[in-house]
């Protein structure tokens, strides 16, 4: 009798050690759950991180391009200028503006006067 006890003294035990380890098991599931999205969290922010860092090298590398064209457009600018293009034309290629003595201005006649084409019958 006192092994008849003893069983059903264990049945229930045995229910409330189920009830205890399903607890225990949606505690620990729950406890999964965080870390793995605690580590979801970290992994998508160190990402964002260092795309962030490879976006902001991206910019400082177009605004130096930019600057660069900026200035190159400038001395394109200067060195396509009258004054900088007389000087180098004399002396390399020997030309020189003319005095006003040798300028000729020709006068431009007047275009001939056209004449209206007639409709065509065909219509």
């Amino acid at each position: 009798m006192a092994r008849a006890v003893k069983a059903g003294k264990r049945e229930r035990g045995t229910g409330k050690r189920t009830r205890g380890t399903s607890i225990r098991s949606l505690f620990f599931l729950g406890l999964l759950g965080f870390f793995v999205v605690a580590t979801g969290v970290i992994a998508r922010r160190t990402f964002g991180i260092s795309q962030s860092r490879s976006l902001r090298a991206l910019e400082r590398q177009r605004d130096a391009i930019d600057a660069a064209r900026v200035k190159l457009e400038s001395e394109i600018r200067d060195a396509s200028s009258r004054s900088r293009l007389v000087p180098i034309a004399e002396q390399r290629l020997h030309m020189y503006v003319p005095p006003d003595s040798q300028v000729i201005i020709l006068q431009r006649s007047p275009p001939p006067a056209r004449t209206p084409i007639p409709p065509s019958k065909h219509n």
